[in-house]
């Protein structure tokens, strides 16, 4: 039976790849690289990188195809999210099918950590429910952004006795007014943070995390923001997309 190893890879540094996932490159004699069709080919040249400098030996391919774009559905997120789903799941049944032997090994390669906001989890399911493609999958756990923004900082993700919150740009845009504690926010596309500026914030912002590009940038929110604000624009407006990620927290009396 075919087998599919999906395998986080970390939020950019090469050096934050695990012992387990630098094992499953090497196993992998297919592996399959999502060009998100950026402007900048820095998340393709990352992901070659790390193949080159971890995997022995030059028995092993790597596929690099369009992501399909996700569009956004005016009535329903979620609709649109399933449409794209759906997009994807044909996709990489049709990889599967076209790529991988019949006792072949194969690697979808995962920033960040399969378990953790990306799809690919979801749309194998998928693709072994559509019947047309039988393998088993297996899944090696990678460095968050999250966990690369902490060492960055060098803060502790909770605080004693104190619980954490991971959330979207989009899902904390929709709680206007909410008391905020302890929240890590990924996922924003626009500057969410600011909405809170009535609040006694602390934030700790990063930006390409683990990669040589990465932006820092770490203080009382109302100080900080409007810097947070352009660098982040002058970043995008450079690279063509941003990816970054920040936490919020109220400083202990």
């Amino acid at each position: 039976m075919k087998t599919i190893l999906v395998i986080g890879i970390g939020a950019g540094n090469p050096e934050h790849i695990t012992v387990q996932a630098i094992k499953a490159l090497n196993r992998a004699k297919v592996l399959f690289i999502l060009d998100k069709g950026y402007a900048s080919d820095d998340l393709v040249r990352l992901r070659r990188d790390l193949c080159e400098q971890h995997i022995q030996g030059d028995d092993y391919r790597l596929v690099q195809v369009r992501d399909p774009e996700r569009e956004d559905d005016p009535q329903s997120y979620r609709n649109g999210i399933e449409q794209w789903h759906e997009q994807r799941a044909a996709l990489f049944e049709q990889l599967i099918a076209d790529e991988v032997g019949e006792e072949g090994i194969g690697g979808f390669l995962v920033w960040g950590d399969p378990a953790l906001y990306d799809s690919t989890l979801r749309i194998l399911e998928r693709v072994l429910a559509r019947g047309r493609q039988a393998f088993d999958y297996e899944v090696i756990p990678g460095i968050t952004s999250i966990q690369a923004l902490a060492a960055r900082h060098r803060v502790p993700l909770n605080r004693i006795g104190e619980p954490i919150q991971i959330t979207t740009g989009r899902r904390l845009a929709r709680q206007p007014g909410a008391e905020l504690d302890n929240v890590v926010v990924m996922l924003d596309a626009r500057t969410t943070f600011e909405e809170f500026l009535d609040q006694d914030l602390h934030i700790y912002w990063g930006a390409y995390l683990g990669t040589p590009d990465e932006i820092l940038i770490a203080g009382p929110l109302r100080e900080v923001c409007e810097q947070i604000k352009r660098t982040r624009e002058a970043a995008r407006a450079e690279k063509g997309w941003i990816m970054d990620t920040y936490l919020l927290r109220r400083p202990l009396d």
